[in-house]
C-alpha cells in the first residue's frame, strides 16, 4: 500500500481518528460538460475519512472502525453510483460523493452517546486527483 498524507482539519479536540479504505464503483455525468466523463467508466475510490472529539464511548473508541467501514463500502462498493438514491437528483460527482459519504457518517455519529463529529472525507478518484470536503462550522451542530 502506497503510503498516503493528506491535508489536516484543524480543530481543538483531544482525539482523531483517521480510517483510510476504499471501494469500486462506476459512474457517470450525464453532461455535455462532463467530457470523457459522460461514459460509464469505473473507478476504486480511497477515501480518508478524520472523526474527531473529546469523549470516548464505553469501550474506549471515538468509533468502530468497524462501522465506517459498512456504511462505506458495504453500500458502494461494486455498484454504480448512478442507481444510489442520494444521486437521483444530482450528478455522482467525486466532490458530491465526498459530500455524501459526510453526511452518511455524521448522521450516525450524531446517534452517539460521545457526540464525536466527521471533520473531512477524502475522496482519491485518481492516483492523481482527490477531493477534500470539510463541512462548514454549522453542519456540525
Amino acid at each position: 500500500m502506497m503510503q498516503q498524507f493528506y491535508p489536516t482539519a484543524t480543530h481543538n479536540f483531544q482525539f482523531e481518528l483517521n480510517k483510510d479504505l476504499h471501494f469500486s464503483a462506476a459512474h457517470f455525468i450525464p453532461s455535455e460538460d462532463a467530457g470523457k466523463c459522460r461514459m460509464m467508466h469505473g473507478h476504486t475510490y480511497h477515501l480518508n475519512i478524520t472523526i474527531a472529539g473529546n469523549e470516548l464511548d464505553a469501550t474506549g473508541f471515538l468509533i468502530d472502525f468497524k462501522l465506517l467501514k459498512e456504511l462505506i463500502h458495504k453500500k458502494y462498493d461494486h455498484s454504480v453510483l448512478n442507481d444510489h438514491p442520494e444521486f437521483a437528483t444530482k450528478f455522482p460527482t467525486t466532490e458530491l460523493l465526498a459530500q455524501q459519504v459526510w453526511q452518511s457518517i455524521q448522521h450516525v455519529l450524531k446517534t452517539k452517546s460521545n457526540q464525536p463529529d466527521c471533520l473531512q472525507v477524502i475522496v482519491r478518484e485518481t492516483p492523481t486527483s482527490y477531493v477534500v470536503y470539510r463541512p462548514r462550522k454549522e453542519d456540525l451542530s
